[in-house]
């Protein structure tokens, strides 16, 4: 069971950290700065979604390297320290900051900085939770007998 919540839970914080992404991007690129504003404000609160599934991730990660041993887990929880700290000291600042920068209507030099920031950083976690999926995958395989 351990297996699937950590599954379910990274696919859910991957899946919702892309849709984050790739709304700022629609809506920079193609909406006015009120859809702008809008989507930051559906950001922060997409937070109350994110923040419990990447804890689930990490804490059934967690439990589940405690079994495992080897290069794929240690690169898996080096990512996953990383992931962390990315999130709490620059992508959960960021939201708040650019939802109230919107929320005011201020689309100065400052809101497109953090913008750049935090979609540099966006692309950067998608990149290294991807490489915990592939090597969650290849650990996953290395269990169970695969079926014939």
């Amino acid at each position: 069971m351990k297996p699937v919540v950590h599954a379910v839970a990274g696919s859910a914080a991957m899946l919702t950290i892309a849709s984050f992404w790739a709304a700022t991007v629609i809506s920079e690129l193609f909406l006015d700065h009120a859809a702008v504003a809008a989507v930051k404000h559906a950001i922060v609160y997409g937070l109350f979604l994110l923040v419990p599934t990447l804890v689930a991730t990490g804490g059934s990660g967690f439990i589940l390297a405690r079994t495992r041993s080897g290069r794929p887990v240690t690169r898996k929880q080096t990512r996953m320290r990383f992931i962390a700290a990315n999130g709490v000291l620059v992508m959960i600042p960021a939201a708040l900051f650019l939802n109230c920068q919107a929320a005011a209507g201020r689309f100065d030099a400052s809101f497109y900085a953090v913008q750049a920031v935090e979609l540099l950083v966006g692309a950067v976690q998608l990149t290294l939770m991807g490489l915990n999926f592939r090597d969650g995958r290849r650990l996953a395989g290395r269990r169970r007998p695969r079926a014939a």
